[in-house]
């Protein structure tokens, strides 16, 4: 779904699945990690604001968690 609501101004998604902490034997901090890359901050406030409601309600649909948005530059 955000994929068809982010059009292309998503220019790559990636997802990753917690498996262990740091320590052995530790759980994992986070369950999953999701990557959205975008151009620019602009972009994705362009492309995600608009659509932020309806992509954050379905987020139930995946996990019982609240989730953590994080906007990082990739050097």
């Amino acid at each position: 779904m955000a994929k068809s609501l982010l059009g292309s101004a998503l220019k790559d998604v990636t997802v990753d699945k917690g498996i262990v902490g740091g320590a052995p034997n530790s759980q994992a901090p986070y369950l999953a990690l999701g990557h959205l890359y975008f151009e620019s901050v602009a972009e994705f406030q362009n492309a995600f604001g608009p659509h932020a409601e309806k992509i954050m309600a379905d987020t139930p649909n995946y996990t019982n968690t609240q989730p953590v948005i994080q906007i990082c530059e990739i050097q």
